[in-house]
This record gives structure tokens, C-alpha cells and sequence, in this order.
């Protein structure tokens, strides 16, 4: 079985336009999902990591519907039958 990414409209340029993507990590964490994600989509990740490999401020992520930054962030566990899910930050005012 596979994790599940969905791809947020102005990072599908890297999907060849997919709005989710099946993917088979080596490892059972967000990490290991990002790393198949940059394998599948390559530059995808530079959009999603900081220089530092860190989440992005603007970038928000979800692991079945739990945001990463209040659980265990890329150490997060993502085993087979996740839905991952990558939204970029809105503002306004």
C-alpha cells in the first residue's frame, strides 16, 4: 500500500498538473514522504523545506489531518494508507 499526497494548485507544475500523488516511501515518516515526493516531483521539496530541511513558515502540512507542527513535524509517522496533505499559508487582511 501507498501514502497519498495532495499536491496544493501552485506546486502542481512539478505533478505534471496532479492534484495527488500515490507515492512508496523507504521510510515510514513525513520525512521518508518527502523524499519520495522530491524523487517522484523533483525541485518540489525546495518549495516545501527550507535551506535547513525544516517546514517552510508558509507552507502548512497535514498527516490525516493532523498539522505536523503539533505533533513530531518531519518525524511524524506516515505508514502505508496516509493521506498527506501540503497547503500553502494564506494572508490577508
Amino acid at each position: 500500500m501507498s501514502v497519498s499526497v495532495r499536491i496544493p494548485t501552485i506546486l502542481r507544475t512539478y505533478t505534471e498538473g496532479a492534484s495527488e500523488v500515490s507515492l512508496e516511501p523507504a521510510e515510514d515518516t513525513l520525512a521518508g514522504v518527502l523524499d519520495a515526493l522530491e524523487a517522484a516531483a523533483p525541485g518540489i521539496r525546495a518549495r516545501v523545506l527550507d535551506d535547513d530541511g525544516k517546514l517552510r513558515r508558509f507552507v502548512n502540512v497535514y498527516v490525516d489531518d493532523e498539522d505536523v507542527r503539533f505533533t513530531d513535524g518531519l518525524a511524524t509517522p506516515a505508514p502505508s494508507g496516509t493521506k498527506v496533505s501540503i497547503i500553502p499559508a494564506v494572508a490577508g487582511g
